[in-house]
């Protein structure tokens, strides 16, 4: 067990981290996975997925006429794709780097799926269109319903909306994009998009899945990855909190992996 006030540093990563490909010569049952969701939740899910969907296509009735007769809107559509590759990236880093999985609400719904997720990728492919994109369509509707309220009510309401459609409508589905990157022989069409960077590619987010995970954490559409890391965005960012709070990165996601030796064993 790991000491969670010990820097990561002493924690030797390389030797813990889990091993690209080790899942494969793991038995399937030996492996963590992803909590089943109880009826209850998978209806909440469900539910959530047709609202947000709904307030989707209202919004995008009110904002393409906007963006038809101002061709300048496109860059605003455009700033909210950005947007939801970064947030998307933010969320992944959070999930990976803080926190203990032991945390409410966050911990069971955010934090372990994405730690089992690095001990074992393929367990992702099970899930179905639901229980993939369920959580991310209930933090949306929120947003689209406040870009929906205030389009008519403040004269940045134009903007406001068509800025939404694109960080909404890309990033209701950051899950499925995700997953996609994932499957071995995705559909024709989703194999050209991901080909042309419209979406997650397989090689993009390859990247992410060797050692020691601390690369490529945007899992939309990708396109923020390379100027974050040309940067150093997410290692400054974590010295700085580390500066404020003394908390070490990846402590508790140490500590997890640590629990699940089978995962990354050579």
């Amino acid at each position: 067990m790991i000491d969670r006030n010990d820097p990561v540093e002493s924690a030797h990563p390389s030797k813990l981290l889990p091993r690209s490909k080790a899942h494969r010569s793991t038995p399937l049952e030996a492996l963590p996975a992803h909590d089943e969701f109880s009826t209850s939740t998978r209806v909440l899910e469900t539910t959530s997925i047709v609202a947000a969907l709904v307030l989707l296509i209202l919004l995008m009735v009110r904002c393409l006429p906007l963006i038809m007769s101002h061709p300048a809107s496109l860059l605003v559509w455009m700033l909210g794709v950005i947007a939801a590759d970064f947030g998307s990236g933010m969320i992944h880093w959070f999930a990976d780097t803080w926190g203990h999985e032991t945390m409410p609400i966050l911990g069971r719904r955010l934090l372990r799926p994405f730690r089992v997720h690095h001990l074992n990728p393929d367990d992702f492919l099970r899930r179905d269109f639901i229980d993939c994109n369920g959580d991310v369509a209930l933090l949306q509707i929120p947003i689209l319903a406040l870009a929906l309220f205030l389009m008519d009510r403040v004269s940045w309401g134009g903007a406001l909306g068509t800025f939404c459609m694109g960080l909404c409508g890309v990033g209701m589905f950051t899950n499925q994009f995700h997953q996609w990157a994932h499957q071995r022989s995705p559909a024709p069409i989703i194999r050209w998009l991901q080909r042309r960077g419209v979406v997650l590619s397989r090689a993009q987010h390859r990247l992410h899945h060797r050692q020691p995970h601390q690369q490529a954490y945007c899992i939309t559409t990708g396109w923020c990855n390379t100027p974050l890391e040309r940067i150093g965005f997410f290692p400054r960012l974590e010295r700085l909190i580390t500066r404020w709070t003394g908390r070490q990165p990846r402590a508790d996601y140490l500590e997890f992996i640590s629990r699940h030796p089978v995962g990354h064993r050579k």
